[in-house]
């Protein structure tokens, strides 16, 4: 069974450009949609709205920096922290270019830091080559295919 891909976006443009790339990247992974980053730790965390959601963890979480009630970076910090989320794949897909942004982004353990471009070629473009990337080429760690939740 394929891995979902969790997208996690706030800007309502963003999200229909995104999720068009990855439709047009022709992957077969379902894409989980939510849009802040409460949601985000929700779905992860098997909580709230999703306590009820199959276990295991995304491919790839796609990562927009600027959320409204948690933000990117304390998603980030959040994943690393707890055991059984620290080697998922996270990838900061934001608009930013703040060498700050960047770097605190790495310094939590992000993936990659991708910034959004603004011309739709472009972005298509390299959304679909994140998708094929994490959800089919990445080889993820022995036993993250599981990923069941052990409470720390």
């Amino acid at each position: 069974m394929l891995k979902p891909i969790l997208l996690v976006e706030d800007d309502k443009r963003d999200l229909e450009l995104t999720l068009v790339a990855l439709e047009r990247s022709q992957l077969a992974n379902e894409v989980i949609v939510v849009r802040d980053g409460a949601q985000a730790l929700d779905y992860l965390m098997r909580e709230g709205d999703f306590r009820n959601r199959e276990e295991g963890n995304p491919a790839v979480v796609l990562l927009d920096l600027k959320l409204p009630k948690v933000n990117g970076l304390e998603v980030l910090q959040r994943v690393r922290g707890t055991s059984w989320l620290r080697s998922m794949p996270v990838v900061m897909l934001t608009s930013s270019q703040e060498e700050s942004d960047v770097i605190k982004s790495y310094e939590l353990g992000v993936n990659a830091y991708v910034v959004k471009p603004v011309e739709f070629k472009q972005f298509v473009s390299a959304i679909a080559d994140l998708g094929v990337f994490w959800a089919v080429l990445n080889e993820p760690p022995p036993g993250s295919m599981k990923a069941i939740r052990r409470h720390e």
